[in-house]
Formats: structure tokens, C-alpha cells, sequence
């Protein structure tokens, strides 16, 4: 909330005394950030860019959703679980994602 009764231009000259530069960033499409368990997807964001001191930060204004990764199952990973539950490649992967890449688990349930 803004001090007083000051308006917008006298707050930006403010800021532009300080050294503090704000500028609105324009259209802006999307805005990924990407994690190891997935990416949080902002679409149709605002983003403000503020220059102090040197340093440049963003803010995004905006609704997230979140993207899970996909899960990397190696292929050494599914050949043992193949050859240990002996069943199929195909079926293996299957178990290996359902149990998120645990190979005991995915064994256990396939020799059930």
C-alpha cells in the first residue's frame, strides 16, 4: 500500500531517484519453471521486472499449474524386471512406473 495520497508518477519519480527502475514486462505468453518433480506452468502471466542496485528481480503475477515429470525408467531397469519376473519388456516398464522406478516393488507385484 502506497504512503499518503501519492500518485503513480510521483512514486515512480521516487523510485527513480532511489536508483530503483520498474518496468512491466509485455506479452508475456507463459512462464515455465522447471523442477525435478515436474514444472510449474504459468500461462498468460504478468511479469515486472525491478532494477536495484545492480540487481535485476521478477515477479509473476499469475496461476500456476503444476506439470509432473515424466518418469525415466532406464533400460537396464526394465531388462532385470523383465528377466526376474519373466514377463515382457512392455510389461515390466509398465510395473516400473506404476512403483515409480522402484525395482523391488515392480518385481513383487508382477511375480503376485
Amino acid at each position: 500500500m502506497l504512503p499518503g495520497n501519492i500518485n503513480p508518477r510521483q512514486m515512480k519519480a521516487m523510485m527513480k531517484k532511489l536508483g530503483m527502475n520498474v518496468e512491466q514486462i509485455e506479452d508475456v505468453q507463459s512462464i515455465v519453471i522447471k523442477t525435478p518433480k515436474g514444472n510449474w506452468v504459468f500461462d498468460s502471466a504478468e511479469v515486472t521486472a525491478m532494477t536495484m542496485q545492480g540487481a535485476t528481480t521478477y515477479q509473476i503475477a499469475g496461476t500456476p499449474r503444476f506439470e509432473a515429470a515424466a518418469i525415466e525408467i532406464p533400460k537396464e531397469d526394465v531388462t532385470m524386471v523383465a528377466a526376474q519376473a519373466n514377463v515382457s519388456e512392455e510389461k515390466a516398464k509398465e510395473a516400473l512406473i506404476a512403483s515409480k522406478g522402484d525395482i523391488a516393488e515392480a518385481i513383487m507385484k508382477l511375480a503376485s
